[in-house]
């Protein structure tokens, strides 16, 4: 292989679902495929993560979830949102195996779901939609949302805020929204040069 040049990854090019695409997208899955793809979206969770959780590492009364990522050995404290806890309080009401989601028919944990998520993205007519496009959803809504970058990678369970970066594009937003916080100040209004000069020659 000497001599042969391998293409950049491009890491700023990802895909993400919109509301309208995740609404119908959960009206095409099958009832537990509807369970995870909600917990997916609003937890960033990666799929092997999400298969793995096992009860031990959920607090119910608190919402919250604590556990290893294994990709990158980093320990994950995760606060539950309504949708992610309604989730699991539903999983918790049937509850069977140490592990929190499982497969209804057999008992057993889940081993593979991409022939659930591509029969249900068909159906729904999405493209490119795999399962790690929930977390780069979760991701970028919270980018949108104006939520910081440093929070976004704890959340995500990076090891670093550069892996993190790539999300940065996507809240624009938010950036809008910061740089118009400087022309509404009332405090002080700044007057250039130029404008100071042309009042002087109009009085």
């Amino acid at each position: 292989m000497k001599g042969v040049r391998f293409l950049s990854e491009d890491n700023l090019q990802f895909r993400s679902l919109s509301d309208a695409e995740e609404a119908t997208l959960i009206r095409h899955c099958s009832p537990y495929l509807q369970d995870l793809v909600t917990f997916a979206i609003n937890t960033g969770f990666r799929f092997g993560d999400i298969l793995d959780l096992k009860w031990e590492d959920v607090d119910i009364e608190n919402n919250t979830i604590k556990t290893l990522v294994k990709k990158t050995g980093q320990m994950l404290d995760m606060p539950l949102n309504d949708s992610a806890a309604t989730v699991i309080r539903g999983w918790h009401g049937i509850r069977r195996t140490q592990y929190v989601f499982y497969n209804p028919e057999t008992g057993e944990q889940w081993k593979d779901l991409w022939l659930g998520l591509k029969k249900a993205c068909r159906k729904a007519g999405l493209l490119d939609v795999t399962w790690h496009t929930f977390r780069h959803t979760f991701a970028s809504r919270l980018t949108r949302a104006g939520v910081d970058l440093v929070s976004v990678k704890e959340l995500l369970g990076h090891s670093s805020i550069t892996v993190t970066m790539r999300y940065a594009h996507t809240n624009r937003d938010a950036k809008a929204r910061a740089v118009d916080l400087l022309g509404k100040r009332s405090d002080k209004t700044v007057t250039l040069p130029h404008q100071d000069r042309k009042r002087r020659e109009m009085a």
